[in-house]
Protein backbone atom coordinates (compact mmCIF):
# COMPACT_ATOMS: atom_id res chain seq x y z
CA UNK A 1 0.00 0.00 0.00
CA UNK A 2 1.16 3.45 -1.26
CA UNK A 3 1.48 5.72 2.08
CA UNK A 4 -0.28 9.16 1.61
CA UNK A 5 1.81 12.01 0.78
CA UNK A 6 -0.17 15.85 0.76
CA UNK A 7 2.08 16.68 -1.55
CA UNK A 8 1.45 13.92 -4.40
CA UNK A 9 -2.26 14.72 -3.59
CA UNK A 10 -2.10 18.11 -4.38
CA UNK A 11 -0.37 17.56 -7.78
CA UNK A 12 -3.15 14.91 -8.80
CA UNK A 13 -5.17 17.24 -7.71
CA UNK A 14 -3.93 20.06 -9.69
CA UNK A 15 -3.73 18.22 -12.61
CA UNK A 16 -7.19 17.37 -12.71
CA UNK A 17 -7.92 21.04 -12.53
CA UNK A 18 -5.75 21.20 -16.08
CA UNK A 19 -6.78 20.57 -19.99
CA UNK A 20 -3.57 21.70 -21.37
CA UNK A 21 -1.64 19.11 -19.90
CA UNK A 22 1.23 20.96 -17.94
CA UNK A 23 5.16 20.26 -17.69
CA UNK A 24 6.78 19.52 -14.54
CA UNK A 25 8.14 23.14 -14.33
CA UNK A 26 4.28 24.47 -14.63
CA UNK A 27 2.93 22.02 -11.82
CA UNK A 28 5.85 23.43 -9.34
CA UNK A 29 5.54 26.55 -10.04
CA UNK A 30 2.04 26.54 -9.33
CA UNK A 31 2.46 23.81 -6.61
CA UNK A 32 5.36 26.44 -4.73
CA UNK A 33 2.64 28.78 -3.34
CA UNK A 34 0.95 26.09 -1.33
CA UNK A 35 4.57 24.23 -0.40
CA UNK A 36 7.19 26.97 -0.57
CA UNK A 37 10.08 24.97 -0.13
CA UNK A 38 8.83 21.45 -2.71
CA UNK A 39 11.37 20.98 -4.72
CA UNK A 40 11.52 19.92 -8.26
CA UNK A 41 12.74 16.47 -7.47
CA UNK A 42 10.04 15.92 -5.46
CA UNK A 43 7.02 17.43 -8.48
CA UNK A 44 8.95 14.89 -10.83
CA UNK A 45 9.05 11.84 -8.31
CA UNK A 46 5.59 12.22 -7.63
CA UNK A 47 4.72 12.70 -11.15
CA UNK A 48 6.44 9.18 -12.16
CA UNK A 49 5.01 7.42 -9.27
CA UNK A 50 1.58 8.85 -10.51
CA UNK A 51 2.53 7.52 -13.67
CA UNK A 52 3.94 4.08 -12.60
CA UNK A 53 0.29 3.37 -10.75
CA UNK A 54 -2.24 4.36 -13.80
CA UNK A 55 -3.54 7.69 -11.87
CA UNK A 56 -2.18 10.05 -14.65
CA UNK A 57 -0.43 9.86 -17.79
CA UNK A 58 2.69 11.38 -18.86
CA UNK A 59 2.80 12.52 -22.67
CA UNK A 60 6.02 12.12 -24.58
CA UNK A 61 5.58 14.99 -27.24
CA UNK A 62 9.25 14.96 -29.19
CA UNK A 63 9.25 18.66 -28.65
CA UNK A 64 10.41 20.26 -25.43
CA UNK A 65 9.77 19.01 -21.85
CA UNK A 66 6.79 15.41 -20.88
CA UNK A 67 3.83 16.80 -20.30
CA UNK A 68 0.97 15.28 -17.99
CA UNK A 69 -2.78 14.74 -17.91
CA UNK A 70 -4.93 14.10 -14.78
CA UNK A 71 -7.22 12.12 -17.20
CA UNK A 72 -5.71 8.16 -17.13
CA UNK A 73 -8.73 7.30 -18.97
CA UNK A 74 -7.75 6.45 -22.44
CA UNK A 75 -7.91 9.09 -24.97
CA UNK A 76 -6.45 10.75 -27.96
CA UNK A 77 -4.38 13.82 -27.75
CA UNK A 78 -3.30 16.61 -30.90
CA UNK A 79 -0.17 18.21 -30.82
CA UNK A 80 0.47 21.26 -32.38
CA UNK A 81 3.93 21.36 -34.73
CA UNK A 82 3.92 25.27 -34.43
CA UNK A 83 3.35 26.10 -30.54
CA UNK A 84 3.66 22.57 -29.13
CA UNK A 85 0.35 22.85 -27.44
CA UNK A 86 -1.59 19.20 -26.59
CA UNK A 87 -4.78 19.34 -26.60
CA UNK A 88 -7.39 16.27 -26.06
CA UNK A 89 -9.31 15.16 -28.85
CA UNK A 90 -12.85 14.12 -28.77
CA UNK A 91 -13.57 11.20 -30.62
CA UNK A 92 -14.72 7.59 -30.71
CA UNK A 93 -11.84 5.06 -29.88
CA UNK A 94 -9.28 3.41 -32.06
CA UNK A 95 -9.46 0.05 -30.43
CA UNK A 96 -9.88 -1.68 -33.90
CA UNK A 97 -6.52 -1.09 -34.69
CA UNK A 98 -5.51 -3.18 -31.69
CA UNK A 99 -6.80 -6.17 -33.91
CA UNK A 100 -5.47 -4.50 -37.18
CA UNK A 101 -1.70 -5.05 -35.61
CA UNK A 102 -2.96 -8.50 -33.99
CA UNK A 103 -3.85 -9.77 -37.54
CA UNK A 104 -0.26 -10.84 -38.34
CA UNK A 105 1.47 -10.32 -35.20
CA UNK A 106 2.14 -14.37 -33.33
CA UNK A 107 2.41 -11.89 -29.80
CA UNK A 108 -0.49 -10.15 -28.04
CA UNK A 109 -1.37 -6.86 -28.52
CA UNK A 110 -2.63 -5.23 -25.71
CA UNK A 111 -3.40 -1.87 -26.54
CA UNK A 112 -1.86 1.59 -28.78
CA UNK A 113 -0.63 5.16 -28.22
CA UNK A 114 -1.60 7.50 -31.04
CA UNK A 115 -0.96 10.94 -31.36
CA UNK A 116 -2.63 13.61 -34.03
CA UNK A 117 0.02 16.21 -35.22
CA UNK A 118 -0.67 19.47 -37.37
CA UNK A 119 -1.68 22.96 -36.44
CA UNK A 120 -3.60 24.02 -33.60
CA UNK A 121 -6.94 26.84 -34.48
CA UNK A 122 -4.91 29.25 -32.36
CA UNK A 123 -1.62 28.54 -34.82
CA UNK A 124 -3.50 28.78 -37.81
CA UNK A 125 -5.71 32.15 -36.78
CA UNK A 126 -2.03 33.53 -36.73
CA UNK A 127 -0.76 35.07 -39.98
Amino acid sequence: MLKYSRQRESIKNFLMTRTDHPTAETIYENLRKEYPKISLGTVYRNLSLLTDIGEIQTISTGVGPDRFDGNAHPHYHFICKKCGSVIDLKMQGLEHINLLAQHDFPGSVEGHTVFFYGRCEECLNKK
